[in-house]
């Protein structure tokens, strides 16, 4: 079982390795496009938490913390958002391409909706195999529009596939909000519809996103079929580093830092004598030292070869 001190630290990790990527980003030494989940790291640790090695994950392009809640190491993942050889994709996905099967981590999907299917057929692979894990399947509230997740949902139900279908709710797609979008915002009541348990939980409290998702895994692991988990959380920074962020006011935007994930979890903490100034620095310090670990690693990888550039990208087809 996970303590609250190790919960704590899970979440600081993802804090501080995506709030390293910014000035990095500034500095383009990551490339491409970085949208970053800082103020939603609660639902991909607690989580993260209770799945095991043979469970699978399906993430969205904002999916570094979900990777690092999996088990993938942070300078694989460095690497891979440095377009390193060394990266957890061989450093051809970037940002929002991260993959490793070693961990059972199959995406990072750049498409809204696209995780969806995937996970549908990861599920069924299971228990077509009689194997024991389950798919704990990460989007956005907006990827409930298309038509993917509604095909993905009633293919689930009516196959009993064992996925956990995580709906990380932070209110906008992209700069779109759910009530301008959706006329109506009951997402588990929607997702209700489609013959499987739906919960909404508060997605910024990591103990009760972990009550919460134990329910639905005693559900999954049964082989009872899908359950839908509406995550109600909030993204403090813009949609991507692209973003001029003019669909919120920054007033909403601290109305919602009051109730950090860090912030709470710590209070509690501190309120029980479980953690102090001097252990929240010993944490902080320890923390940041891995994080530059990581980027010192990134930096020194190397580069693909232009020789290799054609690889896995034309199928080999002998001739003879």
């Amino acid at each position: 079982m996970t303590t609250r001190m190790e919960l704590l630290r899970t979440m600081l990790f993802m804090r501080r390795f995506e709030e390293r990527c910014v000035p990095l980003y500034q500095q383009q030494a990551i490339r491409g496009f970085l949208h970053l989940s800082v103020g939603q790291e609660a639902v991909a640790a607690g989580v993260g938490s209770l799945l095991g090695p043979d469970d699978s994950v399906v993430g969205t392009y904002r999916e570094h913390i979900h990777a690092l809640a999996k088990g993938v190491p942070a300078d694989a993942i460095m690497a891979e958002m440095f377009g390193r050889i060394s990266g957890c994709s061989g450093g051809r996905g970037g940002s929002m391409h991260l993959f490793s099967a070693d961990h059972r981590f199959y995406g990072g999907n750049a498409i809204v909706a696209g995780g969806l299917p995937l996970a549908v057929g990861l599920g069924l692979a299971d228990t077509h195999f009689g194997r024991s894990g389950v798919c704990a399947c990460f989007f956005g509230e907006g990827a409930m529009a298309e038509g993917a997740f509604h095909e993905s949902m009633n293919l689930a139900a009516l196959w009993k596939s064992p996925v956990l279908f995580a709906c990380e709710n932070n209110l906008y797609a992209m700069g779109t909000s759910l009530e301008r979008s959706a006329a109506s915002t009951d997402l588990a009541m929607r997702a209700g519809s489609h013959a499987m348990p739906a919960l909404s939980v508060d997605g910024m409290d990591v103990e009760a996103v972990i009550e919460a998702t134990q329910r639905a895994l005693v559900h999954l692991r049964a082989g009872q079929g899908p359950v839908f988990v509406e995550y109600r959380t909030y993204r403090f920074r813009p949609h991507s580093m692209y973003d001029p962020e003019l669909y919120r006011t920054k007033q909403e935007v601290e109305r919602w830092r009051e109730r950090d994930p860090l912030t709470m979890l710590g209070d509690r903490l501190r309120a029980s004598g479980e953690l102090d100034d001097e252990m929240w620095s010993a944490m902080l310090a320890e923390v940041d030292d891995e994080i530059e670990v990581a980027v010192e690693r990134a930096e020194a990888g190397g580069i693909e070869p232009v020789d290799d550039l054609a690889r896995y990208v034309l199928a080999e087809v002998d001739h003879g």
